[in-house]
């Protein structure tokens, strides 16, 4: 996996989409097939929109494999679903304690600080989210705006 973590860092490769899907699909796996049932019953859900639902599949899947971080992004992404901001950002916080790594969840924790006005800690989540994965159009977005208004010069 450190391969593809080099191919993804490359700001100029052209391997890093393949890298990308490499990455997650190997996060994905929990190595139990009970726990990605689990992690798949959520997920769906949340898709439905069926938040409630979403976070009770998803929290059986934190309780039953704590050490697994996509459990702990699927349940922060449910959590912001249904507007509980904290909560959110705690599973975030979990989840890059596992995998500090984890882009998706630095670009997904300087979103929900950028909404509650945290802008410093914002832009220090996408940058690190950019240091491990240049590519991500949503980061880079939020970099320049965050950058804009810190100068002044946001429209």
């Amino acid at each position: 996996m450190q391969e593809s973590f080099a191919q993804l860092a490359d700001p100029d490769g052209e391997g890093w989409r393949i890298a990308e899907a490499d990455i997650l699909r190997e996060w994905s796996k929990s190595g139990s097939a009970a726990m990605d049932l689990l992690l798949k019953r959520g997920e769906e859900a949340l898709d439905l929109g069926e938040i409630d639902l979403a976070i009770g599949h998803l929290t059986a899947l934190t309780d039953h494999a704590p050490d697994f971080a996509a459990g702990w992004l699927a349940r922060a992404q449910a959590y912001a679903a249904a507007g509980k901001v904290g909560p959110a950002i705690d599973d975030l916080a979990h989840a890059l304690q596992l995998e500090p790594r984890h882009f998706v969840a630095l670009t997904q924790l300087g979103a929900m600080l950028e909404e509650i006005g945290d802008e410093e800690r914002a832009l220090k989540a996408y940058r690190q989210s950019l240091e491990i994965h240049p590519h991500q159009q949503e980061a880079i977005d939020a970099v320049q705006r965050l950058e804009d208004q810190r100068q002044g010069t946001d429209i």
